[in-house]
Order: structure tokens, then C-alpha cells, then sequence
């Protein structure tokens, strides 16, 4: 089994998704982390407030389309996330 900060280690560089316990999501390239926050860049921060679409939707068109950067970079606060993954790993099925 793949212990928790060993995984997100091997995330540094790659596209991911990060779920927000706010109604944020945030897609970009995981630049750097430390024990309190998450770093991305050529990120798109997007509050789900702002469509109609539900958030799987709005992961799922990013997928297809590419992500609509909007920040260059973006600190996120660790005790905010509910989930980080790989953005080669969203399935809508």
C-alpha cells in the first residue's frame, strides 16, 4: 500500500485535480507541497458557484478541452482539501 506523502510526492509535476471543501475546485500542475500547503501552477481555480454545470462536468470538459488557466500560480491551504488526484486518473463513468 501507498503511504499517503510518499504518493503525493510523485504527484510534483503532474496535471492534478484538487477538490476543495469550499464549492472550489482547482486543476493544475502540483509545483510543490509542504506540510501545510499545496502549490500548482498554470492553474485554473474555479468557484463551482459560478456555473451551472456540477463539478464532474466541469473536471470532465477541462479533461477534453484543457485546463482554463487563470492563475499563474495558486498556494492552496492543505487542511482544505478533501481530495487530490491525477488529473490522467478522472473517469466520468
Amino acid at each position: 500500500m501507498v503511504q499517503g506523502q510518499d504518493w503525493l510526492e510523485r504527484m510534483v509535476g503532474q496535471l492534478v485535480i484538487v477538490d476543495l471543501e469550499s464549492p472550489y475546485v482547482c486543476l493544475g500542475r502540483l509545483e510543490d507541497m509542504n506540510e501545510r500547503y499545496l502549490v500548482l501552477g498554470d492553474a485554473d481555480l474555479h468557484d463551482m458557484r459560478d456555473s451551472d454545470t456540477t463539478r464532474e462536468n466541469y473536471i470532465a470538459e477541462s479533461v477534453a478541452t484543457g485546463i482554463k488557466r487563470n492563475r499563474k500560480r495558486v498556494v492552496l491551504l492543505r487542511n482544505q482539501v478533501v481530495a487530490i488526484s491525477l488529473l490522467e486518473d478522472f473517469t466520468d463513468l
